[in-house]
């Protein structure tokens, strides 16, 4: 612990979290932005009690950064008034998607207010007969797993749930996924490998943030014949991404998009035809889309590949209740060249297998710590190094199962947007909610100002695949659920009617 000139108490910020800080720049704001949306009206005097007992339970939420030097650390905002962070707005006009659409994209160009602490929510009164809240949290308080269970701290399973859960303790994800939990699956094949690993080093993790705290303990390791050196070596020999229509200088405005939401049982009855995991599905379908909006605007993409940073959950089990970051991101090549869609996911299934023994993750990891500890001017040009080797940052984080409640109100969906970080102009977010999947695109507005246009690809490009599938099984034994993709098909193009 530090003190200000106050002689009030400053806690150091951790080397990963001050490399996610010093990310933030005006072309690719480090902050999460996410939604819900509510059936009927949220009342405001109970959420403000509820953000009373429940967020502000993490000392974060009532601090600010200071920048110390080459270092960051956390103290408390004397003058904290939950007023700075939770207001209430109102949509113009007919209060449908475009106006909403349209506040969060002016919203998410803006940088926060490093005087105060760096969360904003907004309770938006007027849309579709019902609420919404768009929340705002600065990538540096903590990654997206650790985000989407703090505010799903905030919610309870039943609509009156009384005053008993004022005290409700945050119950992270790990600890209640279910074996068959479609989105852990994305996390499993490398995440496991990493999990052998910090156990095995536990005394080199400790209480740290990342595995390398500095490049001593990272020659330890290449030593240890873990493979880290060669994983170091292919990461530094990475060729950078072809340039696209996704690629390129970026502008200080983004653009967003959401998707309407599919229903998790039919992107299961597809994975199961294909004996295909649901996130092979719907990274197929991620590409499709991609392709299919590169087409449409004159460039070639025959034999294309491009990569996605995908974010891997490297939190220790003893630090599931806390906030930081606890990740490394793998590269995934997406087959943006192969037009046929049963030969594309079966690519995509090959391609995440090819990456369960890679060490891409350790790597990133452990060099966010080294960079995070050593001056900016240092970071920001290895920041632009691995901003070339991907031309998308793309998440995949499970949300509840079943419908949950914020304050009385019932959430009828949620939808979420990941930031981008150096020159990186995409992020595409996946998120489940009662058992349907949800898309989220944020795009540079230079780059691609119209986002859509890719987001509504995603119901037409799984239509192609549920097709396609129905017709690969079309000499196999009768099985129901190829029934159920039947029906499926056939309200997706009623859908299209209406």
């Amino acid at each position: 612990m530090l003190l200000n000139l106050f002689g009030s108490e400053r806690e150091s910020m951790s080397a990963v979290d001050t490399a996610w800080l010093r990310m933030d720049r005006p072309t690719n704001l480090m902050v999460i932005t996410g939604i819900m949306f509510f059936e009927g009206d949220l009342d405001y005097e109970r959420l403000q009690q509820v953000m009373q007992t429940r967020l502000l339970k993490f000392q974060r939420f009532k601090q600010r950064v200071v920048r110390t030097g080459t270092n960051a650390a956390w103290e408390d905002d004397p003058d904290f008034d939950m007023a700075h962070h939770l207001r209430r707005v109102a949509l113009p006009g007919s209060a449908n998607k475009p106006e909403l659409e349209t506040m969060v994209n002016d919203l998410i160009s803006i940088p926060m207010d490093f005087s105060k602490p760096l969360w904003q929510f907004y309770v938006v009164e007027n849309y579709q007969g019902g609420s919404v809240l768009v929340a705002r949290i600065h990538h540096c308080i903590a990654d997206g797993i650790a985000l989407i269970q703090v505010l799903l701290s905030l919610t309870d399973k039943q609509q009156d749930a009384g005053d008993a859960a004022k005290s409700k303790k945050p119950k992270f994800l790990a600890d209640e996924r279910e074996p068959d939990d479609p989105f852990l699956r994305l996390y499993r094949p490398v995440a496991k490998v990493y999990a052998g690993m910090l156990k095995s080093y536990a005394k080199v993790l400790g209480a740290s943030y990342g595995l390398m705290s500095n490049p001593t303990k990272l020659a330890e390791y290449t030593q240890t014949g873990l493979g880290l050196g060669q994983g170091i070596a292919k990461m530094a020999t990475m060729s950078a991404d072809p340039r696209t229509k996704f690629k390129g200088k970026l502008s200080t405005t983004k653009r967003i998009a959401w998707s309407e939401s599919l229903p998790l049982s039919e992107v299961k009855h597809v994975g199961k035809a294909l004996d295909c995991s649901i996130n092979d599905v719907l990274l197929s379908c991620v590409a499709g889309a991609l392709r299919a909006y590169l087409v449409e605007h004159g460039e070639e993409v025959n034999g294309l590949t491009i990569r996605a940073s995908v974010p891997v959950n490297l939190r220790p089990e003893n630090m599931l209740d806390k906030l930081g970051n606890y990740f490394g991101l793998v590269f995934l090549p997406l087959p943006i060249g192969i037009a046929n869609p049963i030969e594309r996911v079966y690519e995509v299934k090959q391609r995440m297998a090819d990456i369960k023994g890679g060490y891409d993750a350790i790597i990133t990891l452990g060099l966010l710590s080294v960079m995070g500890s050593l001056p900016n001017m240092i970071e920001q040009p290895a920041i632009e190094f691995f901003s070339t080797k991907s031309t998308a940052v793309m998440t995949n984080v499970p949300g509840p199962r079943e419908p949950i409640y914020l304050a009385g109100s019932k959430v009828h969906d949620l939808q979420f947007w990941v930031p981008q970080s150096g020159e990186i102009g995409m992020g595409v977010s996946i998120l489940s909610y009662n058992d349907r999947v949800n898309f989220g695109v944020m795009t540079d507005k230079k780059l691609v100002p119209d986002p859509a246009t890719i987001i509504d690809r995603f119901g037409s490009e799984f239509e192609k695949l549920v097709l396609a599938t129905l017709m690969h099984t079309v000499d196999g034994p009768p099985d129901p659920e190829l029934a159920e993709l039947h029906l499926a098909v056939l309200r997706m193009q009623a859908a299209a009617c209406v």
